[in-house]
């Protein structure tokens, strides 16, 4: 039972707790996701110590792999309400469709939040950044600490906790396409000898985008509570409701030619004003932080979330003969998820021979209930009718069309991961990591009592040479995989079709890295090169020649398994990220990649997110500014960025253009009253941010848009 499960959950957890709060107090409390800061770019951009790569308190210099942390400052200063808002500051991340992104050449879906599992938007929809402190961004193959995943990479998101020293924001947030909404933020402690600390905060906006039919609205509210029993420990406790509603969505594409320049304008959707998004969740967090003694800490983090999420949409499906009207497919949906996900970590610094070691031993648990329900129409059949593109005229009533119930899902996953690592401190100038995880991996579909189940084991090595103090040079090995599941695997005795058991889909990353700090330390350089190779790749197999739609209840068998694995992919890249001050008032961050992902095994189109040899949203150089100049004489501060994305192909094989977008920023502060001023693509650039296929077409870029938000903090 699930009540069970997260009731011995939460026991463990507990009484972990209780434990090491009895140990000595005698020393102060270390907290280990304490970022330490230098210089001005410290307060602005740079962040010089995070856990994301190491799960330990680790310098930037001493990281054996590239990560980029994007600060709390950066986020303000873009005016990023949400995850894509922010792609341009991470070199070799673009959008890949309209939740998912692009990274190393590789689509990626996954996330964390406080390096833990439990998306509360679920791969549904675009993560909102009211709630979070900062975004830690791990390149390249994580297996070794976060199991399985895709190898591009992995966005962390930090989440804001609550504070002993009083700080509280209000503010009002206004703009074009109709932008309204407001936001409050209060932390401080609670009781005279500080063992307790709060903090609320709470966010609304709506908006109406650029898109026919389509408004926006987002409701967060996060409660949290600090505890600090001894001076060595202290408990965390959260509590976050999420509200995204999105009418007029589930968004796709706007058709394209074959050179990738829009059919119609850009404002075209083949949605309802009836159609929706709707994603709901309530997210319960408790996370404990203490020293047992001098040379032992653990943390320890027991996330718990459900979330439901419903959709109404109309999607594309063909662009009839006459050349302007659209065949449109509707979807009735619901998922919901049941997520227990627990993580705890020791860190043990011994000095063992004169050589300083840090050990990190910790395990991981993630359990996931899900259930699916879908109805789906198509065309005149179904009483659907189709839209013209040029000029679109709704009212269609989705309650009279005839559809179709397709079966319910119902699964139950779990995956057990343990994992050990050693950064061992040779001598001042050389620095040694070396760790290895075993993962467990386990699916069950209820309805038809059918489960699959593997395990695999992801090591990471790295070797760190320093020069100087200004200098730090590494090479690393890193690995990863992406377990199978029941979507592609068939075990069943009597199915002629039975896939049969299949590899996890492995990745090997080989990287090279040099960090520079320059000018008194202000300025950080990051120059990387890197080969992904990724292996057992699972496709579809062109043998097989059964079908399933609506025409045929089920599928035709014929002897020939439905998926097979085929190929090998290789990703060849090279990114640089400069961030720092270029002097007293001059901030800024810059980032830039190339990349080549290409197939080096198997057959031209036999992979997904490919087309012969091309992969999909995969472009070869991406560039990315941001700077900002303060005016100390009138207490202002003025930015401007640019984000540039190369040619790619969608995956029909249709271009998807380059494009480079401006943004600039005002800001200025008066008598504690802060007014900010964000103006999004400042020339008003018709273009694409990704593609899709030939009928949903490509993803445009919003317009020009205005933001302006009035804050005071007290």
């Amino acid at each position: 039972m699930k009540i069970s499960r997260l009731s011995f959950a939460i026991a463990t957890a507990l009484l972990s707790t209780e434990l090491v709060a009895q140990q000595s107090n005698t020393n102060e409390y270390e907290n280990i996701e304490e970022v330490h800061v230098f210089g001005r770019a410290g307060q602005f951009y740079f962040v010089e110590e995070s856990t994301m790569a190491t799960k330990t308190p680790t310098d930037y210099m001493d990281l054996p792999q590239s990560i980029q942390v994007l600060s709390q400052q950066l986020i303000n200063d873009q005016a990023a309400r949400q995850t894509s808002d922010l792609y341009r500051s991470i070199s070799g991340v673009t959008q890949f469709s309209y939740s998912g992104v692009t990274a190393r050449g590789f689509r990626q879906d996954q996330v964390r939040y406080d390096g833990v599992q439990g998306d509360p938007y679920g791969g549904f929809s675009i993560p909102q950044l009211f709630n979070i402190e900062r975004v830690e961004v791990l390149k390249g193959p994580s297996g070794m600490l976060y199991g399985g995943g895709q190898p591009g990479g992995l966005l962390n998101y930090v989440t804001k906790k609550p504070k002993f020293e009083s700080e509280h924001e209000l503010g009002i947030i206004g703009g074009t396409d109709s932008l309204l909404g407001f936001f409050g933020d209060s932390t401080g402690s609670i009781n005279d000898d500080d063992t307790l600390a709060y903090r609320v905060g709470a966010f609304h906006q709506n908006v109406k985008p650029f898109r026919n039919n389509t408004d926006e609205t987002n409701t967060l509210l996060s409660l949290g509570l600090t505890w600090a029993p001894t001076s060595t420990s202290k408990l965390i406790f959260q509590y976050d409701f999420i509200d995204q509603d999105l009418g007029g969505h589930r968004l796709r594409g706007v058709p394209v030619d074959d050179n990738g320049n829009f059919l119609t304008d850009i404002s075209y959707n083949p949605n309802e004003k009836t159609d929706f998004q709707r994603v709901r969740a309530d997210v319960f967090q408790t996370t404990f932080k203490g020293t047992i003694s001098d040379q032992l800490s653990n943390t320890t983090v027991l996330r718990y979330l459900t979330n439901e999420r419903t959709q109404n949409y109309h999607e594309n499906r063909r662009l009839q003969d006459d050349g302007r009207s659209m065949l449109r497919e509707f979807r009735d949906q619901y998922r919901s998820n049941d997520e227990i996900s627990l993580t705890t970590d020791f860190v043990y610094t011994p000095t063992w021979g004169d050589i300083q070691h840090t050990v990190l031993i910790g395990g991981d648990y993630f359990d996931v209930d899900a259930k699916s329900k879908t109805r789906i129409g198509l065309g005149a059949q179904s009483n659907i009718p189709d839209i013209d593109i040029f000029n679109p005229v709704y009212g269609a009533d989705p309650s009279t069309y005839l559809l179709i119930d397709r079966a319910n899902g119902k699964t139950a996953s779990r995956r057990t991961g343990i994992y050990l690592q050693d950064q061992v401190e040779l001598n001042d100038q050389w620095q040694v990591i070396a760790g290895l995880r075993y993962d467990n991996f386990e699916e069950k579909n209820i309805v038809d009592g059918s489960d699959y189940s593997d395990s695999d084991i992801s090591p990471r090595v790295g070797l760190i040479y320093k020069p100087s103090e200004q200098m730090s040079v590494f090479l690393a090995q890193s690995s990863g995989f992406s377990p199978q599941s029941l979507s592609t695997i068939n075990d069943g005795e009597e199915d002629p079709d039975a896939t049969g058991r299949l590899d996890p889909e492995q990745s090997n990353q080989w990287e090279f890295g040099i960090k520079n700090r320059w000018l008194n330390d202000t300025i950080l350089t990051t120059l990387t090169v890197y080969q992904i190779v990724k292996e057992n790749v699972t496709v579809t197999n062109t043998a097989d020649t059964s079908f399933d739609d609506d025409s045929s209840p089920a599928p035709i068998p014929d002897g020939e398994p439905r998926v097979v694995q085929i190929g090998e992919v290789t990703s060849k890249g090279i990114e640089l990220d400069i961030v720092g001050d270029i002097s007293d008032n001059w901030t800024g961050t810059l980032s830039y990649a190339y990349n080549e992902a290409k197939i080096t095994g198997g057959l031209p189109d036999s992979i997904g997110n490919s087309v012969g040899d091309e992969f999909a949203n995969a472009p070869d150089h991406t560039f990315g500014l941001w700077t900002r100049y303060d005016l100390p004489i009138i207490n202002s501060a003025f930015a401007i960025g640019v984000d540039y994305v190369s040619d790619r192909i969608s995956f029909s094989n249709q271009t998807v253009k380059p494009y480079t977008v401006w943004d600039a920023s005002w800001h200025s502060e008066f008598e504690g009253i802060e007014v900010q001023i964000n103006i999004k693509n400042l020339f008003d650039k018709e273009y694409a941010t990704s593609g899709f296929n030939r009928r949903n077409g490509h993803f445009p870029g919003a317009p020009r848009t205005v933001l302006l938000q009035v804050s005071k903090s007290f």
